[in-house]
């Protein structure tokens, strides 16, 4: 998968996740420090990472109004037009690896169990449940 995102797009999974995980967000922005920790990586890690998607011109950079110390992680409209061409390689993957090889029911309980993990909930259209 992360070969396909690389030659198709010029993300790799990582890249993707994070791209992922801004546009879910409110205002397509996270603090830094929350992105981190969302797709487990240290501070270090995730400025490393964001440094090369904002040279892409993916992802920029916000501060806050109310506290000067906090800065967030914005999805740009080239980050979410990136994203949405990178998804439907990324899904037709996953269904090759994964949902072909299972039947509707199969899925189902797959579904059923997998919402049971902490934020493992995925609501249709890729957007996360409660």
């Amino acid at each position: 998968m992360d070969a396909r995102l690389r030659t198709l797009h010029d993300l790799t999974l990582r890249d993707y996740e994070v791209l992922l995980f801004l546009s879910w967000a409110p205002q397509h922005r996270l603090k830094r420090v929350d992105l981190a920790e969302r797709v487990l990586l240290t501070q270090g890690g995730v400025t490393r990472l964001l440094t090369g998607l904002e040279h892409a011109g993916l992802v920029g950079r916000a501060r806050s109004e109310g506290d000067a110390r906090v800065s967030y992680a914005q999805l740009t409209a080239a980050g979410l037009v990136r994203l949405r061409a990178a998804a439907a390689t990324h899904v037709a993957d996953i269904r090759s690896a994964f949902t072909d090889h299972f039947s509707e029911q199969e899925l189902e309980t797959l579904a059923r169990l997998l919402g049971r993990l902490p934020g493992g909930r995925i609501e249709p259209g890729g957007t996360r449940g409660s």
